[in-house]
Order: structure tokens, then sequence, then C-alpha cells
């Protein structure tokens, strides 16, 4: 469960380059279009770095994006030194993509190395190749570590080139994860930048930015905009390239809150019709994002990912299926879906891993309002469930009745940490097991929180941390991720962390029979 030195030392070259690209002019706050390495040469340039994503055994998606038109090509080795390689050639590289591309590689070792290249069309001329690797998913005998948070590059709080920009990708890293599990908010499509931004104690927080960042996203270059931005910081590409993801989506991906069929009131926009917006971003974020959309259940988010005995990930899209944010009451509400409900359920049964993690969207028990409407599951009515929440309680309900043990929720959204522990002996609803839900974000945002809790599922507050006033920026901490940890002998232990990857809370769970 540790980087090969090789990687490590690769990790820690780039990101003291303090945050950004080493070309990138770190003195102005102009608007930029710089990308790492986009100057125009003879031969193809990979511009953004590369990610992997999904690993299962043996296998796991390798993303890049270049220049221009040309070929994605992926030497894949078992050595860091890539002595002995496998050659596995990968799409074209194309304007209708915006030059990304994908594909799954094999290896036969625990950690993958691979190196990739994008060739001309004509096959006289290749970039410099780009190294990362992954770590596939352990035997019996080893344990599994892996970190989860969201919220990148919101409320107005950019790259800052002036604090080494996004610096808990780095903290991450040194965490020495197997993978990460993004729960979120990867962009803030609907977050436009200032060049700077006054803080209250008299300091000015200066942030990086491009063209795509001056407004809200309406159109698919300025979707596919939000993501090339977050990857100006060489924090988070050296994170990618070291450690593999698995991504899921909530709101700020298209605009704050959104629900299927809405229609804008927000004068930023021209484009009102959320449908049209949603489907130009998420093509934007499959694009830019290592998914694997044959994996997912619809072609879009929701998905399983065993990663050896103890642990698999279930990852849940509380956004495409959701009914209108409105008072939440009734006898029936929707932010799963049936289908996606009897599937979480089924694979929930189905699964033969220890430990099961359910990478929801959004908390479960916190109040999340929309102006006067309800947001998340949780609609402030104590007593039995009722809107969303009936939905959620058939779940908790039948994996009650199924027997399902060892089930513990994910999450971030609310851009604090926390743990909160569900019983039915403080509940409104009873026909459930206990179980956990920890919350840890955001990644680079504003800090907000912590926010009531609903008694429907009887949630009780075991930690929180949160800042002192809302929107605290991340030059004043209150960044957070979260680090699962399971042992070879199935122990569960849950750390909530700080921006600098210092413990804050931890708890360990023993695994029930």
């Amino acid at each position: 469960m540790h980087f090969p030195q090789s990687d490590r030392r690769a990790f820690l070259r780039v990101a003291a380059l303090g945050g950004l690209a080493a070309a990138l002019p770190l003195g102005t706050a102009t608007p930029v279009r710089a990308a790492p390495g986009l100057v125009r040469t003879d031969r193809p340039v990979l511009t953004h770095g590369v990610q992997s994503g999904d690993v299962v055994r043996g296998s796991g998606l390798v993303w890049t994006r270049a220049d221009r038109p040309s070929r994605m090509v992926v030497e894949v080795s078992d050595e860091p030194g890539f002595a002995h390689v496998r050659r596995v050639v990968g799409p074209v590289l194309t304007p209708d993509t915006d030059f990304t591309g994908s594909v799954r590689v094999i290896g036969d070792g625990r950690t993958v190395h691979y190196r990739v290249t994008a060739e001309d069309l004509d096959g006289r001329t290749a970039s410099e190749p780009v190294t990362g690797s992954f770590r596939t998913p352990p035997a019996r005998s080893e344990g599994v570590r892996f970190v989860w948070s969201g919220d990148v590059v919101g409320q107005g709080w950019g790259i800052n080139p002036d604090l080494g920009g996004m610096t808990i990708f780095r903290a991450m890293a040194e965490r020495d994860p197997d993978f990460f599990l993004h729960s979120g908010d990867t962009v803030y499509a609907d977050g436009p930048l200032t060049e700077t931004v006054a803080l209250p104690d008299g300091r000015t927080w200066r942030n990086l930015v491009t063209p795509e960042k001056l407004k809200v996203a309406e159109t698919l270059d300025e979707f596919r905009g939000q993501y090339a931005y977050n990857l100006l910081d060489a924090n988070l590409r050296a994170f990618a390239a070291a450690v593999p993801q698995v991504n899921q989506w909530d709101d700020h991906e298209v605009t704050n809150n959104w629900y299927p069929g809405e229609v804008l009131a927000d004068d930023r926009y021209t484009e009102k019709r959320v449908d049209v917006l949603a489907e130009r971003a998420f093509r934007a974020y499959h694009e830019w994002v290592p998914l694997d959309p044959r994996r997912t259940v619809d072609g879009r988010v929701h998905r399983r990912l065993p990663y050896g005995t103890h642990a698999e990930v279930f990852v849940l899209d509380m956004r495409t299926y959701r009914d209108a944010n409105g008072a939440n009451t009734g006898a029936q509400g929707r932010i799963l879906g049936a289908r996606q409900a009897r599937w979480l359920v089924d694979a929930l049964a189905s699964s033969q891993a220890t430990w099961k993690f359910v990478a929801s969207d959004m908390p479960i028990g916190v109040h999340v309002p929309d102006g006067s409407a309800w947001e998340a599951v949780a609609n402030g009515v104590a007593g039995p469930p009722s809107g969303r929440e009936a939905e959620l309680a058939w779940v908790l309900s039948e994996l009650r009745r199924r027997g399902v043990r060892n089930v513990v929720w994910l999450t971030a959204d609310v851009h604090y940490t926390a743990a909160y522990h569900y019983g039915p002996e403080r509940a409104g609803f009873t026909e459930f097991d206990p179980f956990w839900e920890f919350v840890s974000g955001p990644l680079h945002a504003g800090a907000f929180g912590p926010n009531p809790l609903d008694p429907t599922f009887g949630p009780e507050a075991v930690f929180e941390q949160a800042p002192p006033t809302p929107n605290t920026s991340p030059a004043d901490g209150f960044q957070h991720f979260g680090e699962v940890e399971i042992a070879p002998d199935g122990t569960l232990r849950v750390a909530l962390r700080g921006q600098d990857g210092q413990e804050l809370w931890a708890t360990s769970l023993a695994a029930v029979a």
C-alpha cells in the first residue's frame, strides 16, 4: 500500500512547481488560455497529463488529451522503468471529443505502470510521453486504503498561485491511497471566477482565470473548459497520474440544485432549459473524466466497482432521476428513481465484499435547502418518512429484510466534514439496521455548515467540523477529505482529515457476520 519510490519522486517533482505548470505565467492575474504544453509544435503534445479510473481486477481505464488530431498509444509495464512493455493502440483523438480519449489497459502485476503518447495520424511523429500508474485490487492477504471528497473550484475560489494551487491533492497523494472516490461537483460550471477576491481580513485572494471560467457554462466548449481549468493545477495533475479515480456527479457539473425538466429564471443564462444544458454538461464530463460508461447501468454514472475481497463501491446518481425540488412531502418522492433504487438493493444483496460502500451524491439526514424547497433527501419534518425519504426508507428496510450487513454511506456536498450514526432507537422510522454515514468536503471551495439534522432516520452527530463563517476560503482551511482503510482481517477504520492531511477524527468498526 505504498507508492513505488519512482512514482513518489515524480509526484513531488511536479507538485513542487507551486501548484501550476512551470510554463504558465504565475505572476499574472489576467485571463490565460495556456494549458500545460499547449504551445503548438511540429509534433503532438499531451496538454493535460494523464488520468486513470474505474480500476477492476487486472485492468484500468487510461485517459489523456492531445492538442491536435492524433492516435492515443499506451505502453504498459509491470516495472516503473518500462524495460518490458505491452503496446495498446487507443482511439483517434479528434475535435468531436475535444481531443480527449481513453482506453482500458490490462496489467499483470499489482501496480500497473503506463506511458502515453499521441502519434500523428501519418505515423511520422509522436508526442513526448507522459507516465502514470494505478494499483489493481489486492489479494485477500492485503488491505485497502482509499480517500474520498468532492467540490472543486466552488464559490469563486479558483487556483491561487500565491498559495501553491490546490494543495489538498498533494495531501491526499501523501496518504498513498489505492484509489480516490470523487463524490461529485467535480467542477463548478455555474461558478464564474474573478481575478481577485477581497477577504474579510483585508487580504486578497488571487485566481488564475481562463475565458471559460469568466461566465456560467452554457455551450459544450464552455463545459469542456471547466475540466480543462481544474487540470491546470499541477497538484491535481500529479495526483491524477498516480491515483486512479472513481467519479460521480452532482449538481454543479450543470448548475446549482438542478433537476430534470427545470427551466431557469437565472438572468446569467441565455439557455434556460436545464435538460439542454445537462446533455452538454454530461458529454463534457464523459470526455474529460476517466469513467468507463460500459461499467454503468445506463451509460451515465451509477455502477458497482468491486475492489478485492473486502471492499465494493456502489456509485449512485441522485441527480438524473429525481423529481422536482419542492416541499418534498407526500406519499412517495424520487431521488434515485424506482429502477436505480431496486438496482442498489439487488447489487448490495449480491455483493460478496466484507464492506459495501454506497457513494452517495448527497447526505441522507442533513438539511439541504434549495430556497424554500428541499434539495436532498431530508425534508425537515419529524416522524414517518415522506417525499424522497420514503424512497430511502424502502431501500433501508429492504436491506434489513434481506440481511445485508456492513453497509457504509460516503458523501460530500455540504462543504464540511462529519460522522453521523443512524439508529432506529432514535428514529421516526424504525425498520432498518443501524449504519454510519461519513461526510467529507470540500476539496477546494467555500466551506459552510454544519447543517441541521432531520430526525426521521435517527441521525446522531458524533463529529462535525465546519468553519465559523459561511463561504470560508481555502486560505483559512476547513477543506477536508476522508480516508477508508481496511486491514487484511477486514477491520475498517475511517478517518476524517483536514486540508494538510492531519487526522481530525477516526473510528474503527468490526464487520458483522
